[in-house]
Parts: structure tokens; C-alpha cells; sequence
């Protein structure tokens, strides 16, 4: 069930204090990559510190909201690194109850850039190709399987992008993505944009992944 913060005092608190200063979830996203001078470092600092101050319960409750708590909460996760969310994430990934938030689903599962987390965009994709019918977030999904994939070098993502195989009949098949060229590059340089700002929001996790790969 998708909370309203207005029926919900708690919840409406973290909303107040962490989703809408500043419009703050509207800025999550692409737009991140153009914001420069003071109030790009401003949004980053931000961010950064809220990232480390909300506690888990705080994010659990902000993802039982609609799309901009949802939004902002997966944001925190990814920059303060939180993969006990790696699953919770997933599962909101593919129930796709709320439009807006697919991006900001696929950058946490991105950062954190695992092969579970592949495993999880990757079931994604096997529910969301089969659907032309639906243009949810499969381009999305499908750069941040690709940049973990570059990562770790595990492939998941070539068995959809085989001849014949579901990402191909999904372009020819989706009214909406009737297109001359596979635009999977410009969804995987957006992930990888948007990774980089999430290393440079935390530079400590930065190091860790690092260590780990």
C-alpha cells in the first residue's frame, strides 16, 4: 500500500525534512548533472549529510510513500552506500507501482554494482520485455545492467541483446520506441554520469567499491 504523507504524521515529517526543501526529489536525477557553481556544491553537501543523518527506519518509511518519497529515499540509499535496501529496492523496481522513480531505483542498484544487483535489474528486464505494451523503464534498467556488466565483466546483460532476442523484439514492438539506432548507449552514459556523482557525493564509498571490484 502506497502511504499519503497527509494521512500519515511521520511520515509527512521526513517528507518536510528530507523530499521537498528546496524541491529537492524534482533535482534527483538528470538534472543533476547540470547543476554547477554554488548551488550545485550546495545540493551535494546537502545531500551528502542528509544521506549520513537518516536512519533506516526513516528510509523503510519514506519507501512506503509515492514517487518523490520513493525518489529522494533511493537517492540516500545509493549515496550512503545502505545495500541492506539492495533488496527492498528490487523488489519496488519491479512492482513499478509508481511512475517517476525507475531511475533513481536503477542508479542504487547501479552504485552499488554487484551481481546480485544485476541479477535484480536482470529480472527486470525478463518481466518488462515481454511487455511492448508497457513503456515503463526498461532503457533505464537496461544501461544500468550494462554498466555493472562492464564492471564486473558477467555478461548478464548480453543474453537479452542477442539477435532475436527480447531487447531487439522490444524495440521493434513498442509503439513508443520505434527507432532507427539501439539507445541503450545514451541510457548507459546517463547511469555511469550519475554513478560519478554519486562516488563524488561520497568519496568513502567511492573508495570502497573501488576496493571491492
Amino acid at each position: 500500500m502506497i502511504r499519503n504523507p497527509h494521512d500519515d504524521a511521520e511520515l509527512l515529517a521526513l517528507v518536510r525534512r528530507y523530499v521537498t526543501p528546496d524541491r529537492r526529489y524534482l533535482k534527483l536525477g538528470g538534472g543533476l548533472l547540470r547543476m554547477q557553481g554554488p548551488d550545485g556544491d550546495r545540493f551535494t553537501r546537502d545531500l551528502r549529510e542528509d544521506a549520513g543523518l537518516i536512519t533506516a527506519d526513516e528510509i523503510a518509511k519514506l519507501l512506503e510513500g509515492g514517487w518523490r518519497e520513493r525518489r529522494t529515499a533511493a537517492w540516500l540509499v545509493a549515496v550512503s552506500h545502505r545495500t541492506e535496501f539492495r533488496e527492498r529496492i528490487g523488489e519496488l523496481l519491479l512492482a513499478s507501482e509508481v511512475c517517476c522513480v525507475g531511475l533513481a531505483y536503477s542508479v542504487a542498484l547501479a552504485s552499488f554494482g554487484t551481481v546480485r544487483d544485476a541479477a535484480l535489474l536482470a529480472t527486470y528486464l525478463d518481466r518488462y520485455l515481454r511487455r511492448p505494451d508497457l513503456g515503463y523503464d526498461q532503457t533505464i534498467v537496461m544501461g544500468a545492467l550494462q554498466f555493472i556488466d562492464l564492471n564486473l565483466g558477467g555478461g548478464q546483460a548480453d543474453r537479452f541483446r542477442q539477435p532475436g532476442g527480447l531487447w531487439q523484439q522490444w524495440l521493434q514492438n513498442a509503439p513508443h520506441m520505434q527507432v532507427d539506432s539501439d539507445p541503450t548507449s545514451s541510457f548507459l552514459s546517463l547511469i555511469r554520469r550519475l554513478c560519478a556523482f554519486v562516488d563524488e557525493c561520497a568519496p568513502a564509498q567511492a573508495a570502497r567499491r573501488l576496493q571491492q571490484s
